[in-house]
């Protein structure tokens, strides 16, 4: 690959937690050179906001068993228009990634069908069930990146606490999904007014809390790397704050959704802001931005889980969770800057430094030798969400016919250009 230079760009160092007027030189795929003030030649970032490309933690892509709601090729496409250059995916599939052969055939999938990076987790026990603990060597060598059961929350807790002791030997992480499944079991909504007025089955907050309270335990009994995938409530946070201060090897995750829309946007039972887990009070997503900005919860994700058509219109209690993000994951978390809540450093700190560093990726940096991986955007373009524009194969996200702001204009992976937004006018 040819020498590049990008000139004349805002330059978002998470690293460095600074903005700064400036230019990068590209080369062999990486990073050589970077200064402040102008520059000749090159490619012209005419003042927009040049920054590590986001890592995306928890991704659903549908393969094995579910393409007809997204294949790699179409959560590549939706990856690359949002600024994604790298995916961290859940092995929640039809056909759960748990034995070497399947992640090994995602892998292949992947790399044949993306324009980006792809990296796996795996299934912490089989079939996810929560009975048997997989094969978490054998898959950390096939190029499993974390272990996870995802939503089915392992219930035994001797099993899990076996998987802990087994993973801590060999250097693995754990993904957790904090809930207290008695709890949460069937719910819709979370616990409070609103459930009671609408008249459905409702998790109250305190479920989250339990699920994290256990898991830490767990944690520090066997000294396990452990992530939180989401955390969504307030009564949660003091329980991340001990751990974080006895030392353990502990972060946390929150979904982009629960930091932008409250409970009162499900309003008259609409499918599309039916999560998992649930939207919280507005007092809850405050803290959660609070939590971010404090550094308490580490990494700002999509949590993309395509859903068909089919799966969403249904009355609400029976309709699938979950919502589509890759490519709005970027002007959703603009909202947050244009509040003032978070600076622009500070949300791609969340949005890629930090889970690059988790997950033991490359990426995140804009520094001489990094990875070119990089997202230009522009934060201040408005636009109206047309989800029948988006690029994954699944429309069933929450910001539809929503006016937001932060384009995305170009995405490089390694130092090539995988999304050009003039090259498509």
């Amino acid at each position: 690959m040819s020498e590049q230079l990008l000139r004349n760009a805002r330059l978002i160092d998470p690293e460095a937690g600074t903005e700064t007027r400036g230019w990068l030189r590209l080369s062999a795929g990486r990073i050589v050179a970077t200064g402040a003030g102008a520059a000749e030649g090159g490619i012209d970032c005419h003042g927009m906001c040049l920054a590590p490309g986001i890592v995306d933690v928890g991704v659903k892509v549908g393969e094995p068993g579910e393409r007809h709601k997204e294949g790699f090729r179409s959560a590549g496409r939706a990856a690359a228009a949002g600024g994604v250059t790298t995916m961290v995916t859940r092995p929640d599939t039809l056909t759960p990634i748990d034995t070497p052969e399947v992640l090994e055939f995602v892998t292949r999938r992947a790399h044949d069908r993306t324009p980006i990076r792809v990296r796996p987790m795996a299934a912490l026990t089989r079939a996810r069930a929560g009975r048997e603990m997989t094969e978490i060597g054998f898959l950390l060598d096939a190029g499993a990146v974390a272990f996870s059961d995802g939503d089915a929350v392992c219930e035994d807790t001797r099993v899990l606490s076996r998987c802990m002791t087994y993973a801590r030997g060999l250097g693995a992480l754990i993904v957790g999904h904090p809930q207290d499944p008695g709890l949460s079991g069937g719910a819709a909504v979370t616990g409070g007014k609103f459930a009671a007025l609408r008249g459905l089955p409702a998790a109250p907050t305190m479920a989250e809390r339990l699920g994290l309270e256990r898991d830490l335990a767990l944690v520090e009994m066997t000294g396990v790397a452990y992530h939180a995938d989401q955390i969504s409530t307030a009564v949660s946070l003091p329980a991340l704050q001990r751990a974080n201060a006895a030392g353990l090897d502990v972060t946390a995750g929150v979904s982009i959704h629960h930091l932008t829309l409250n409970e009162l946007d499900v309003g008259d039972f609409r499918t599309f802001f039916k999560l998992k887990p649930p939207l919280r009070s507005e007092e809850d997503r405050l803290a959660m931005i609070g939590a971010v900005a404090d550094g308490d919860i580490d990494i700002i994700c999509s949590m993309h889980t395509p859903q068909d058509e089919e799966s969403k219109r249904l009355p609400f209690e029976a309709a699938a969770s979950g919502a589509v993000g890759l490519e709005t994951l970027l002007p959703a978390a603009m909202r947050l800057y244009h509040a003032g809540h978070l600076s622009l450093p500070a949300l791609f700190r969340a949005m890629s430094l930090n889970p690059a560093r988790r997950f033991g990726l490359e990426g995140g940096r804009l520094s001489a030798g990094s990875l070119a991986d990089l997202v230009l955007f522009d934060p201040d373009a408005p636009f109206i969400l047309d989800r029948s524009t988006l690029r994954s194969k699944s429309k069933n996200t929450p910001f539809d016919l929503t006016r937001m702001e932060g384009r995305v204009h170009r995405t490089w992976v390694g130092g090539d250009t995988v999304f050009d937004l003039e090259a498509l006018a």
